[in-house]
């Protein structure tokens, strides 16, 4: 019956070109617009490291002056050198990672091109394990070589094969600025949807290149690159110890009960520091874990949230002028509908039909809006946007739009349809 109703709506659909035509092209319009943008807004929302977020925890406290002007009750967003350090350092028995983004100068290997700058973080080895960062070759460097400053670095694999093509290139030295470090190991590909681990340039910036210990780099004076906060009397030439926040911690807690130690743990620190007359204001900690941080910081710019919104009140104009051309073309139709009534015809069999034209009707609106979906997202990759290069196309956006057009088509055809059911057999044949 199905197969009788689809062959039914498709002859119905050809004897009016011009109205069929103008259906599917503005329900491919509505559909392809809000698929483009929710396909952005899903890519930005996605979990950058998926199984393990909740297990990863921000540590803020309050280090600034009495005096000092906030723009609300939060804490700084970012450590000093001194608060990070000692948070470090008091708790061993969990796994955490300091770190400071940079941008250094890549001298390639002698007589193969000119030096070129790359993203750059300063970080602990535990870093990759926390975050689940694949390897190519080699591997992260040990807690001895933060320790100790060993001139060792991670690369990514888009810098190894800049830099060594092919090749393994676990032990070779890799020069940045005026310095060399014996490369342990590379990464396999690893691009999260967002910078998680340091909003503070942009979570949507280019990807670090270049893994160094951080003591390694503050040694060799390796250039950094972020945002600093400072307040008082601020000496920029000696970041560790100046009144400055510019650092980042990220520690792995596994349950609710490890998350609550550790807020008691921040509490008690500031107790401590403000006891010492390092801190002027009474403790103000937050420990928020990897989706609350996103969700804090809003990630997703608000830009895009408002064309996502126009766009999905696009697609409910565009839906509602589908109605009133179902409408229009369905009363054209009224006396065949009614000599069908008069023959026999259940209102169900024409209702099913009607439906049936509404999903077809979908069915070409979200194959039109595939292709606009993919323009679409063409035109925001060409945007100067930092996030512009997120936008791609996805198996699930090939499922998802099809099927939206079909089931909004069919729901918007719901009442044209109803209506058409409700025509009395007897007036349209006393009209004939």
């Amino acid at each position: 019956m199905l197969v009788y109703y689809v062959e039914l709506a498709a002859r119905s659909l050809r004897r009016t070109p011009v109205v069929t035509a103008f259906m599917v092209l503005a329900v491919g319009l509505g559909i392809g617009a809000s698929m483009t943008m929710l396909t952005l807004v899903h890519v930005m929302q996605r979990d950058p490291v998926p199984g393990h977020s909740s297990e990863l925890f921000y540590p803020q406290v309050e280090p600034r002056s009495a005096t000092a002007r906030t723009k609300d009750a939060e804490p700084p967003s970012q450590l000093t050198w001194i608060d990070a350090t000692n948070l470090m350092r008091s708790r061993p028995d969990i796994e955490q990672a300091l770190m400071v983004g940079g941008k250094v100068a890549v001298r390639p290997p002698q007589g193969q091109g000119m030096a070129f700058y790359a993203q750059a973080r300063y970080t602990s080895g535990a870093f990759f394990h926390l975050f689940s960062v694949p390897f190519r070759h080699g591997g992260a460097w040990s807690r001895e070589d933060d320790d100790m400053r060993a001139p060792v670095a991670v690369i990514s694999r888009t810098l190894a094969d800049r830099l060594f093509g092919d090749a393994d290139p676990v032990g070779r030295s890799l020069r940045l600025e005026d310095t060399s470090l014996r490369i342990v190991g590379v990464m396999d590909t690893w691009q999260p949807s967002v910078q998680f681990y340091d909003l503070a340039p942009g979570g949507y910036r280019h990807a670090d290149e270049v893994f160094v210990p951080l003591g390694t780099a503050r040694q060799r004076a390796l250039p950094t690159e972020g945002s600093i906060a400072c307040w008082g009397s601020p000496d920029l030439d000696h970041l560790e110890t100046t009144t400055c926040t510019w650092t980042q911690l990220w520690v792995g807690l596994r349950d609710a009960g490890e998350r609550r130690d550790y807020l008691d743990f921040l509490r008690r620190y500031s107790l401590e520091q403000k006891a010492a007359g390092r801190f002027e204001r009474e403790p103000n900690v937050r420990l928020r874990n990897l989706p609350e941080w996103l969700a804090y910081n809003r990630v997703v710019p608000g830009d895009v949230r408002l064309q996502t919104l126009l766009a999905l009140g696009f697609l409910m104009v565009c839906l509602v002028n589908t109605v009133t051309l179902m409408l229009v073309r369905y009363q054209r139709r009224r006396e065949e509908y009614g000599v069908r009534r008069a023959l026999g015809a259940p209102r169900r069999a024409i209702f099913a039909q009607l439906i049936v034209e509404s999903g077809l009707v979908g069915a070409c609106g979200g194959a039109a809006g595939i292709l606009l979906a993919v323009a679409g997202l063409w035109l925001v990759r060409s945007q100067p946007a930092d996030y512009a290069h997120l936008a791609s196309l996805d198996v699930g956006l090939l499922i998802a739009t099809p099927l939206a057009a079909t089931v909004l088509t069919i729901l918007a055809g719901v009442f044209p349809a109803w209506r058409a059911c409700t025509i009395a057999p007897a007036h349209v044949l006393k009209l004939q």
